[in-house]
């Protein structure tokens, strides 16, 4: 009883916040609402908003995780507001500061869907979509490439997960043998399931082949 009313208390005080700096917003009101959002990220959590913004994704997720059970809705609260955030950043024209602010909450966000997070505050597959496509021009770093690739994958969109292994390997930020890994995990599913994910099974052992064989990039090349 005493978690549930900790998770309402939360949620409306979240979902409050969020629809003062949309108000905020519309009103042009932009350091009014970044001041809204920087008291809840500095009242609500265990960490302050200054160092939620210096922490990665990962180092959030782990200081949000108790007894290995990850704390989804601190984890979306603060993928929500970070959100809200770049796109107040962007509104006043300071793509320099939206970005990371974007970058971060696509993290938290697709960690949260690859673990398959309850939908407390939002659906964190949909906000990873989104944020993705958002910063579909950008450049992302390898870590988050690799990131999304795991999200992907983890959603069964195989030829996506496909796609980013494929970046990372012509980066030279995987191996072969990751790519070995990849399609063996594929293997022992069901036909229907891969070509669902867009790779059937007939490209996913081409593609082992291929990896075993060290032909993999050159092949796609």
């Amino acid at each position: 009883m005493l978690q549930r009313d900790y998770l309402m208390r939360m949620i409306e005080q979240v979902a409050s916040a969020i629809g003062q700096v949309m108000g905020l917003r519309r009103q042009m009101r932009h350091q009014e609402a970044l001041l809204v959002i920087d008291e809840l990220l500095d009242s609500r959590f265990r960490l302050n908003g200054r160092l939620i913004r210096s922490l990665s994704d990962e180092d959030i997720v782990g200081m949000m995780t108790t007894n290995g059970v990850m704390e989804a809705e601190n984890i979306q609260a603060i993928a929500l507001l970070l959100k809200q955030e770049s796109e107040i950043y962007e509104e006043m024209g300071d793509g320099a500061r939206a970005y990371p602010l974007q970058l971060k909450a696509l993290q938290l966000f697709a960690r949260l869907a690859a673990a398959d997070a309850p939908k407390v505050l939002a659906d964190s597959d949909a906000e990873a979509e989104r944020l993705l496509l958002k910063l579909s021009d950008c450049e992302l770093p390898a870590a988050t490439k690799r990131l999304v690739m795991d999200w992907q994958e983890s959603r069964g969109r195989y030829d996506q997960a496909e796609n980013w292994l494929y970046e990372l390997l012509a980066e030279g930020e995987a191996g072969l043998d990751e790519a070995v890994a990849f399609y063996r995990r594929l293997l022992p599913l069901p036909d229907e399931r891969l070509a669902a994910g867009g790779l059937p099974r007939e490209e996913v052992e081409e593609g082992l082949a291929q990896a075993e064989a060290g032909a993999w990039f050159s092949s796609r090349e």
